[in-house]
């Protein structure tokens, strides 16, 4: 599936929204995600459908002292 990704495209084998922080190997509790501009709550990942050409933001938070 073609999907824009932080401003990238890819091409990945994802059909949710938890495949897809999955398949970028990001700690999930640290992610906040975005499809074309709306928030996407966490416990509503695995439900998230994708289709060809979504716009996903996803942002991992890092700690820092």
């Amino acid at each position: 599936m073609r999907l824009l990704i932080n401003g990238e495209e890819h091409n990945i084998d994802a059909s949710t929204l938890e495949e897809v922080v999955s398949h970028f190997e990001l700690e999930p509790h640290l992610v906040v995600t975005e499809i074309d501009g709306s928030i996407i709550e966490r416990s509503n990942w695995s439900v998230t459908k994708l289709h060809d050409g979504m716009r996903i933001e996803l942002v991992q938070f890092v700690g820092g002292g």
